[in-house]
């Protein structure tokens, strides 16, 4: 469906590049043919801003001169059912993560509540490394920063992704990386055990609303291998009157905030 003043369908060259986590500056380069080397973090958010089918993704991974990702690795692709499904439960901050938790799809809901994920580099949208690491991934907003057992839990998800995923170069990469520089990582990898997601009650201290106490959830999605993040609040609460101001205000850009 076209909106107003639209003369074809189809993204605009700003809205894909702010559903990929790109900027418009690159997605121009990648028009013009002046970006001739793509990466497939890249090419993987290209697809996912476009809602691909799986076949359209790996022409378009062929196309950019890149194998598309191949049985055995971490799946990165979330399905346009998917997408289309968070995107309607949009007063509900939404993020989806791959199995190694990289975050690869987010709504506007998830920006005004934790922070735009786009003002990171694709590499660096990774949990364990919000967690483990002091990178680029800190300047991320996540209310588990200091929660040392949702840190186990997220390593004992790494070890189970690893044992399925073998093959998975950058996965193998996250986690040496992180044992090789963080202790805390090396230790939780060497006695973490796998430990079921249950709803927890989260605070976010958010810059401009306050305290907010919410309902995180994780939700798997069958057969893709990935997590579905949501946050909600009891109705007629002030902390859902509170999400409900940063639906209207788009909430800020990037910020910094921490857990109570």
């Amino acid at each position: 469906m076209l909106s107003a003043g639209r003369r074809a369908p189809g993204l605009r060259r700003e809205e894909l590049a702010q559903l990929a986590g790109l900027s418009v500056e690159y997605v121009l380069r990648l028009e013009q043919g002046r970006a001739t080397n793509p990466s497939a973090q890249v090419v993987g958010a290209l697809a996912r801003a476009l809602q691909l089918s799986r076949t359209e993704r790996d022409q378009l991974y062929r196309g950019a001169g890149l194998l598309p990702p191949q049985d055995g690795t971490v799946n990165t692709h979330v399905s346009p059912g998917i997408q289309r499904l968070a995107a309607r439960l949009g007063d509900v901050p939404i993020g989806v993560f791959t199995a190694d938790w990289t975050l690869v799809w987010w709504n506007p809901m998830w920006s005004a509540l934790l922070g735009d994920a786009s003002e990171v580099p694709v590499t660096e949208r990774n949990l364990a490394r919000v967690l483990f690491s002091d990178g680029a991934a800190m300047r991320l907003v996540w209310p588990e920063r200091r929660e040392d057992a949702f840190a186990a839990s997220i390593v004992a998800d790494l070890k189970e992704a690893v044992s399925r995923y073998p093959a998975d170069v950058r996965l193998n990469r996250l986690v040496r990386d992180l044992r090789e520089t963080s202790d805390a990582f090396a230790h939780n990898w060497d006695t973490a055990t796998a430990t079921p997601h249950v709803t927890e009650r989260k605070t976010i201290r958010h810059p401009e609303v306050g305290d907010i106490l919410l309902d995180c959830d994780v939700l798997i999605v069958p057969g893709a291998d990935l997590r579905v993040v949501t946050y909600t609040a009891a109705a007629g609460t002030t902390d859902a009157g509170k999400l409900e101001l940063l639906r209207v205000t788009g909430g800020r850009s990037a910020f910094d905030g921490v857990q109570t």
